[in-house]
């Protein structure tokens, strides 16, 4: 295992000489914020953000994200053009040698929590999610100021979306997905990249948009759409085990994917109630982080992985879930964890 961290680029007050400073860390995850969906990622860019990073004395070990447009995932007319868009960005980041792409196929916004300060017995603060508030929420105005979305909608827009996926099924959405994969896996193969899809967050639909990288079975769907190396999965443990039943599943789910997970997010939860979590400290949780570290050393991984969302704490101000201080525990978390695992089973 490869300990990586996320950074959001120039604008991120957590700086790359700060994260080279964590026991182990070896690489960068990261992305360049500034295009939209459908615009092409210009090489000279990627080539500058991957300088910074080895400037740094970390690699560029993974994009996260490409983001897709949703007129792919809608199957409308001009996906194919916006498919051709996507696989000129796959190229540019494969020629400047980073060698996994993150991404997802959530329909209109990424990962979303309904509470960005949920406050701690210990005086921290952590991130979580509950459906009801999460219902509560009037979208006739556009989208909110939540953690997640990688563009504003007008209230106008919300609805046009909300049509355009009323129409899909989730068969449909899988359709769209699969048309999607056999035109980018052979680019991803032929530039030498791999390809790792990030479960849907949370692992349900939400604000009436469908949602189908759900559990571990959805994950290994994806793998069986194109049979390749190239077409793998980010096998995130917080993410499923927002799932209770995908929580106890995890062991298993990580050896049914022997091959095709190339990255890991490491993070936990602990279940507040029906679609109701928090994110909690990395070694504590309804996730059994032992039993993922042991499944993943079965089946040989040797990719990136990065300490997920963190609490802000030590008076720590940042980005939502991604300060400094206790991504920075995490890691280390995860690298002691690792070692013993090891070591058990020599």
């Amino acid at each position: 295992m490869k300990l990586t961290f996320r950074w959001y680029g120039p604008g991120d007050p957590v700086s790359p000489a700060y994260i080279r400073q964590i026991p182990r860390m070896t690489g960068i995850v990261s992305s360049l914020r500034n295009c939209a969906p459908g615009e092409v990622w210009l090489r000279e860019n990627v080539r500058t953000l991957r300088e910074t990073i080895e400037a740094a004395g970390l690699r560029f070990s993974v994009v996260e994200s490409i983001n897709i447009h949703e007129n792919i995932k809608l199957g409308l007319p001009d996906r194919d053009a916006l498919i051709a868009r996507y696989a000129q960005s796959v190229e540019a980041v494969a020629a400047e040698g980073v060698p996994v792409i993150c991404y997802n196929f959530m329909p209109v916004f990424d990962w979303l929590r309904t509470d960005l300060e949920i406050p701690q017995p210990d005086g921290s603060t952590a991130l979580g999610f509950d459906q009801k508030d999460m219902e509560a929420i009037d979208f006739s105005e556009g989208t909110q100021d939540l953690p997640g979305w990688h563009a504003a909608y007008t209230g106008e827009e919300v609805t046009a979306l909300r049509a355009g996926y009323a129409e899909l099924s989730e068969e449909d959405l899988w359709h769209n997905l699969a048309y999607f994969l056999e035109r980018i896996v052979p680019v991803a193969e032929r530039a030498g990249v791999r390809l790792a899809i990030h479960p849907d967050d949370p692992p349900w639909s939400v604000a009436g948009f469908p949602r189908i990288i759900t559990s571990g079975a959805a994950l290994k769907r994806v793998t069986q759409l194109v049979d390749s190396e190239a077409n793998g999965v980010t096998l995130c443990t917080g993410s499923l085990g927002a799932n209770p039943a995908e929580a106890a599943r995890l062991p298993e789910t990580i050896r049914s994917l022997a091959g095709r997970i190339h990255f890991v997010h490491a993070r936990n939860v602990t279940h507040l109630g029906d679609r109701s979590f928090q994110e909690s400290v990395h070694p504590d949780g309804d996730v059994d982080m032992a039993a993922v570290m042991e499944a993943l050393l079965e089946i040989g991984f040797d990719g990136p992985a990065r300490p997920d969302h963190g609490r802000m704490i030590w008076g720590e101000e940042g980005l939502a879930g991604y300060g400094l201080y206790d991504r920075a525990l995490g890691a280390a978390y995860m690298a002691g964890l690792w070692d013993a695992t090891v070591r058990q089973a020599a």
